[in-house]
């Protein structure tokens, strides 16, 4: 982990809490769906921090994917609304794959799903139909789980692919701004220790996957990009096989931002998830 940080000016930083993980005995699960007998979906007890969120546009030219984990860039879908899913796999996939091969000079770009998040205040994720925004810190692959997806994705040439890098990026963005409500915060990887990500299992009907949970330590810097618009795209590293010092695991979560006006409209977003390829 490099020693310099990002130097985030004062004005424009939010204190709001982040809902880290309490110290636990057993291995942490979160069920996708309503678990058999009772149990409840998750057994990771919140640990809520009170932390400075500080504001990214003043220095939106110093971050990158590769130092900090995450980045920013302008761009206009061709398909603003996001209401039709053909028109999101037919075209927003493909504006995806050429954002993405731009910015990493990747070989290969394979967009491999997506979601859209309407918020609905007082409802938990996965609950209703419609997603929600995440309110607990988390990273959306581990060490295990990043190259895991690259075999079930793409599993006749997973062994020539994992020969090279292989990074997993995610791209978010508002589909209306701008955003006040729930927005959504990033850790500067450099801020956050190996020993800080906890694995989770991630229990799918048909499969078990694996994520990153947070524990509380002060040195996190945690940063958003306020009112932020449609054009406005952040780039989360949520992998990176690549072991030399860059930035592989990015934690984050959406925020509830408690100066935001009493009737600022939900939060609507989308979310794709990439699996970017270098050759070896």
């Amino acid at each position: 982990m490099s020693a310099t940080m990002l130097r985030p000016a004062e004005a424009g930083t939010l204190r709001a809490v982040l809902n880290y993980v309490a110290p636990f005995l057993t291995r942490l699960r979160n069920f996708t769906y309503d678990p058999p007998g009772g149990e409840p979906r998750s057994n990771a007890i919140p640990d809520p921090r009170e932390m400075p969120i500080h504001d990214l546009r003043p220095i939106a030219e110093e971050v990158s994917l590769d130092e900090h984990g995450f980045g920013i860039i302008r761009h206009r879908s061709s398909v603003p609304g996001y209401e039709n899913e053909a028109d999101i796999r037919e075209v927003v996939y493909p504006e995806a794959t050429r954002l993405l091969q731009d910015v990493t000079g990747a070989d290969r770009v394979h967009i491999f799903d997506h979601t859209l998040r309407r918020r609905v205040p007082g409802q938990e994720d996965r609950s209703g139909s419609q997603r929600q925004p995440v309110t607990r810190i988390h990273v959306d692959q581990t060490e295990r789980s990043g190259p895991q997806r690259v075999r079930d994705l793409l599993p006749a040439e997973a062994d020539a692919l994992l020969r090279g890098r292989v990074q997993i990026i995610n791209l978010w963005r508002p589909i209306r701004g701008p955003v006040l409500d729930a927005p959504l915060a990033v850790a500067d990887a450099r801020s956050v220790s190996p020993g800080d990500l906890v694995p989770a299992d991630l229990i799918y009907r048909d499969r078990v996957g694996e994520l990153y949970y947070a524990r509380y330590n002060p040195a996190h810097r945690w940063f958003y990009l306020p009112r932020m618009q449609p054009d406005e795209v952040l780039l989360l590293k949520c992998f990176d096989s690549a072991t030399d010092g860059r930035a592989r695991f990015v934690p984050h979560t959406a925020v509830i931002d408690p100066s935001a006006p009493a009737d600022a409209p939900p939060r609507e977003s989308i979310e794709l998830r990439a699996l970017v390829f270098h050759r070896a």
